[in-house]
C-alpha cells in the first residue's frame, strides 16, 4: 500500500504542475475516490483555497481546527467567509478533559513555562482535533507553500502522508506569497484583518505578534522560544510521534507585503 501510495502522489503532482488552482483541485477530486478534507486555519493561502473549493463547488469538506485561542479577527473572517460564500465550515474543539487537565497543572497561559508544555497545549488544541478531522480521510488539502520556509522548500504540489495513510495535497506549493497576495486581492476574497497589521502568518492570539521589519513571515509565531523549536505538529508524518525541533527553521523566502487593504476590495458578488 506504502508503494501504491508513493506513486499515486507522485503522478498526481506531476499533472497537477500544468493546471491552474481549480483545475489542480477537480484533478484530486476526480482521481481520489472517498473523503477528502480541507483544514482551513482562516490565513490568506487558506483563504485562496477555500476560494477555489467554493467556486468548484466539489466534494471536499472545509473544516477549521477551533482551539478556542483564536484572534477575534479570525472569528470574524470565518463569519465573512461562510456568508460570502454560503458555506458551513465545520470546527473540530479541542477535547475538554485533555484541555481542563493542561490549564489546572500549567495555568491558562502555562504553554510559555517550557517547549514540552507548548507542544502538550498544541497537541490537544490542534494535533488531536485534526486526527478527528482527518479519520477515514483519503486526502488532505493544505496551504502550505514552498516559500514559507526553509523547511518547506522542497514541499510537493502532492505526497504520501504514509502515517495517516492519505495523500497530502498542496495546491499552491509553488505559489510566492506575492502569487497569493495578487490572487486574493484580484478575486475580492475575504481575508483576516490582521494581515494588515503586521501578521503574516496567523495562529493562536497568545502565541503570534506581529513581525518586525526584515523578520520572515514565521517568525511571529511563539516568538519567545528558540527558532529551531518552533513547530506544532500539524503537518509532521508521523502524528503519534514526538515533535522533532527544527521544522519551522530560518526563512527561505523574504515576506511579501500584505495583501491589499480593505479600502481597496470590493463587496463580493
Amino acid at each position: 500500500m506504502t508503494a501504491a501510495l508513493v506513486r499515486a502522489a507522485e503522478d498526481l503532482a506531476t499533472d497537477m504542475a500544468r493546471l491552474d488552482l481549480r483545475g489542480r483541485i477537480r484533478l484530486v477530486e476526480d482521481r481520489i475516490p472517498g473523503r477528502l478534507v480541507f483544514t482551513t486555519s482562516l490565513g490568506i493561502e487558506d483563504q485562496a483555497l477555500t476560494h477555489a473549493l467554493a467556486l468548484n463547488k466539489g466534494r471536499t469538506e472545509i473544516v477549521t481546527l477551533d482551539t478556542g485561542r483564536l484572534f477575534p479577527e479570525t472569528y470574524d473572517v470565518w463569519v465573512e467567509t461562510e456568508a460570502a460564500y454560503g458555506i458551513r465550515i465545520r470546527a473540530y474543539a479541542p477535547e475538554r478533559q485533555a484541555e481542563e487537565a493542561f490549564v489546572a497543572a500549567e495555568g491558562i497561559n502555562g504553554f510559555r513555562h517550557s517547549i514540552t508544555a507548548r507542544q502538550q497545549c498544541c497537541g490537544f488544541r490542534k494535533v488531536e482535533p485534526l486526527g478527528r478531522a482527518l479519520d477515514g480521510a483519503a486526502a488532505w488539502f493544505t496551504g502550505l507553500r514552498a516559500g514559507q520556509s526553509a523547511n518547506r522548500a522542497d514541499t510537493p504540489l502532492a505526497e504520501a502522508d504514509e502515517g495517516r495513510g492519505l495523500i497530502k495535497v498542496n495546491p499552491l506549493a509553488d505559489w510566492t506569497r506575492a502569487d497569493v497576495d495578487r490572487f486574493v486581492r484580484d478575486n475580492f476574497i475575504p481575508y483576516n484583518a490582521l494581515h494588515d497589521r503586521g501578521f503574516p502568518s496567523i495562529g493562536c492570539a497568545p502565541c503570534t505578534r506581529a513581525v518586525k521589519i526584515g523578520e520572515d513571515e514565521r517568525a511571529g509565531r511563539w516568538w519567545w522560544e528558540q527558532e529551531s523549536k518552533k513547530e506544532c505538529g500539524l503537518h509532521l508524518h508521523r502524528p503519534e510521534g514526538d515533535v522533532v525541533p527544527g521544522q519551522e527553521a530560518a526563512a527561505f523566502e523574504e515576506s511579501a507585503s500584505a495583501a491589499t487593504s480593505r479600502e481597496d476590495r470590493r463587496e463580493l458578488v
